[in-house]
Order: structure tokens, then sequence, then C-alpha cells
């Protein structure tokens, strides 16, 4: 019965992680951030990915603003790593917001799966991403022709998983929630998202990360969708 498919697009298509830690390697070394004590760009990274994943699990709930999340998730790792506020370079988020969705890396499979799905399903992408980075990802990284409609929480005023959203999507792609499915890699946005508003949901769980008994449905690879659709 399953006509349409949404897609997540960051964590679950576009490697988020794998991009930012390419741009922050970048960064550490341009920025010389040894000079203000930082020693190792591997932790750096590491303390930053659990920053920005709490701020964004913040922000899919709608209890901070995007201001918030940009200005919070590198000071926050400064500050964590003994940095003084003033030694913070102060041009280090917008390079990295300037440089992260021009990376490329998406997860294992990722074509193979859309070009397959594309044939027998129309597909779409749902994404709490920020517009203007969302927009420039999904063009350098070949996705657009894979995708009838692209919505963007930005454009709708409210973020996954708010019951909103998913209705927007749906009228959108002239859908019926009987003929849909929604697929990403957060469970309170994605998954329980979806299923509140009475969707079918797959989580997409590469990290083998515990399942919550709720969620009935899990792949650890984009290619095991090629075994059920």
């Amino acid at each position: 019965m399953i006509k349409h498919i949404f897609f997540d697009l960051d964590h679950t298509i576009w490697d988020f992680d794998r991009n930012a830690q390419e741009t922050l390697n970048e960064l550490f070394h341009f920025y010389e951030l040894e000079k203000i004590g930082l020693n190792s760009a591997a932790e750096f990274i590491d303390i930053y990915t659990a920053n920005n994943h709490a701020l964004w699990a913040e922000y899919h709930l709608g209890n901070i603003t995007k201001e918030t999340l940009r200005s919070e998730r590198f000071s926050k790792t400064f500050i964590q790593m003994g940095v003084h506020p003033e030694k913070v370079p102060h041009q280090f988020e917008e390079d990295y917001v300037r440089i992260s969705p021009t990376k490329t890396n998406l997860f294992l499979g990722s074509e193979k799966v859309l070009a397959y799905l594309q044939k027998k399903y129309t597909l779409h992408i749902i994404s709490n991403g920020f517009k203007e980075t969302t927009l420039t990802k999904m063009d350098l990284s070949g996705l657009n022709p894979y995708f009838t409609n692209v919505i963007i929480s930005e454009d709708v005023g409210v973020n996954k998983p708010n019951k909103a959203i998913f209705e927007y999507a749906l009228n959108k792609a002239a859908a019926q929630k009987h003929e849909s499915i929604m697929i990403g890699d957060s469970i309170e946005a994605d998954i329980r998202g979806a299923q509140q508003f009475g969707i079918k949901a797959i989580y997409f769980n590469p990290l083998a990360k515990e399942k919550p008994e709720d969620v009935e449905w899990q792949i650890s690879s984009l290619e095991e969708l090629l075994l059920h659709f």
C-alpha cells in the first residue's frame, strides 16, 4: 500500500557526523587551536558532538531557538575544554556553517537505495535542518533528483515531532497516511512524531543504539530497505 516514502536528511542520508568531523579537523588546524590550549582535535570533536546532539534534541522539541543552538554549541565546547571566553575564535561558528554543508559524505548505499526506491515510490525529505544549509547539502550532494518535495521546518514554522509538519508534508505530496512511511534516525522527532501523527516509521539505527520497545521497525543500514520495498 505504500506509495510515498519520507526521509529525514541529517544522520539518515547525509552523514552529518562524518561531514562535521572533516570540517572540524580542517578548522582545528586553520585556527591553530593548539595555541589556545587544545591539544587534541579528536577530543574537541567528541565534546562538540555531544553538545551539538544535546542542543539539537532541545531544538527538535522547540525548547531553544536556532540562534541559541548556533551560539552555544561551540562556546560550550571551548569553555568545557578550559578556553577563556575571550580566546574563543569568534568566526569559528560562521566558518563551520559555511564549510560543513559543502561536504558530500552520504551513508553507505544512499544513492543505490534512492535510485531503486525512486522507480517504485515517490520520495520526499522532511528536515528540521536550517533552510539554507539543507538546500546546499541537497544540491552539492546530488540528492535533488531523487526527491519530489523537500519539506524544511523553517518554512513550515514547526519542527518534527510536531504533527503539523507531517500534515503539511502529506498535503504537499497529496499523500494519505496509510500509503506513507517515515524513515529517520531520531526516535523523538522522526519515529514517534510520525507514529503520533498516524503513519508508519522505520528507525535508522546504524550505531546499534538500544531500541525502545514502542519502536517496532529498525534498520542498521539503508541497504536493508532493498529487502523490504
